[in-house]
């Protein structure tokens, strides 16, 4: 009988599904695809409103309402006060939530989602016992007290920094492992030379080239930035991908600037990132590990207060990249580092893959596979989050 793998998600932002997908294909890959029935549940999807509209919330959160997020983010960042949160979270969502664990029986659950593993888990506990149980954590060094869940079976982190604060949370070092950020199998064996990448796309093998990258939802000054660059150096080539933001590819594109390149929502991120010279981004996590497997040198044009705070810190102290949060800001970093030199740029790159873990997915797919092959756990009443 193949195994059945509950991955616990949502789509508010795109880096939870792809973590998913990636653990999924990877166990795909190396168990068979007949050996697992997996599914990737948006468990906000599932909850009473205004739980529910979450996924359709974010991005207009995250475009416009940073200072309230980062406001709720540093009320709650105590190990007390999420778990505060959590209890409420499942109280409000109770009968949605043990509805949710009938409905969708597994041999393990494997959450990537920090704010919704809490609730879940008091679901599952409810009744007299659930399948065990793997968290991912998806964020990359400044982890949210959210993701730290006592009653978990393992918890999978990416970071040192992220491990520490699971001990502070109360889980114990056999509950605990850095592993890495899980990013896509095919994403490693996709990077071709760079020559080879610019053929395949159509791009000006001879110019140096800047991807700016907006997230799947289109997020951020892509236009000011791409003009300010051009203002200071009008000798590159400047790349945007603009996701599902048709708004913002057109408005670009009306521009004029013939020396960029737009495109939609892309799957080929891999030649992209082989293609160029540096990218632009903000400091999502799945985007941070993807470009230090590639060797891509990042300038990071935002972040999530709180949330990705670490995520600069990881970039910068390794001089793997800089932080320049607004678009005047970006352009002095790329004319500065192009006034540099081409030797000063490699270093840079090689720095970058320093820090890349591009085994992590593999580590991950092995501990969900092996835990989808241990017993149920019964349930202990008195255990807390």
């Amino acid at each position: 009988m193949p195994k059945k793998v509950l991955f616990i998600m949502s789509d508010t932002g795109g880096g939870h599904r792809a973590a998913a997908e990636a653990i999924r294909d990877a166990m795909f890959e190396k168990y068979g695809a007949d050996s697992i029935e997996a599914e990737l549940l948006d468990v906000y999807r599932q909850m009473n409103y205004p739980g529910n509209k979450m996924p359709d919330f974010y991005p207009w959160v995250i475009n416009n309402a940073q200072m309230g997020w980062a406001l709720a983010y540093r009320l709650t960042d105590n190990p007390a006060r999420s778990r505060l949160a959590s209890r409420m979270t499942y109280r409000l969502n109770r009968a949605r939530l043990r509805q949710m664990v009938l409905d969708h029986p597994a041999d393990v659950v494997c959450c990537v989602h920090s704010l919704l593993g809490q609730p879940s888990m008091s679901a599952y506990q409810s009744f007299g016992q659930r399948p065990p149980w793997v968290t991912v954590v998806t964020d990359l060094v400044t982890t949210p007290y959210f993701w730290y869940d006592r009653r978990v079976d393992r918890c999978l982190v990416p970071s040192q920094e992220a491990y520490e604060r699971g001990l502070e949370c109360g889980l114990t070092p056999s509950q605990l492992r850095v592993t890495g950020l899980p990013v896509h199998p095919n994403f490693n064996r996709r990077l071709t030379d760079k020559a080879t990448a610019r053929r395949e796309l159509g791009w000006n093998p001879d110019i140096t080239t800047i991807l700016m990258v907006a997230g799947g939802d289109g997020m951020g000054p892509m236009l000011e930035t791409t003009e300010q660059i051009l203002a200071k150096r009008p000798d590159v080539q400047v790349v945007v991908i603009c996701g599902r933001n048709k708004a913002l590819k057109e408005k670009i594109e009306a521009a004029g600037h013939r020396s960029v390149i737009t495109y939609g929502f892309v799957t080929n991120m891999p030649q992209f990132m082989a293609a160029a010279d540096v990218l632009v981004t903000k400091a999502g996590p799945a985007t941070i590990s993807e470009a230090c497997i590639a060797g891509l040198p990042l300038i990071l044009s935002g972040a999530i207060p709180g949330q990705e705070d670490g995520n600069v810190r990881l970039v910068v102290e390794n001089d793997a990249g800089a932080f320049a949060p607004a678009p005047d800001k970006v352009a002095e970093t790329v004319a500065q580092w192009l006034s540099d030199g081409k030797q000063a740029l490699e270093e840079r790159a090689e720095r970058a893959r320093k820090i890349a873990r591009p085994d992590a997915v593999w580590e991950i797919a092995e501990e969900v596979w092996q835990a989808a092959h241990q017993s149920a756990v019964s349930i202990d009443r008195r255990a807390k989050m």
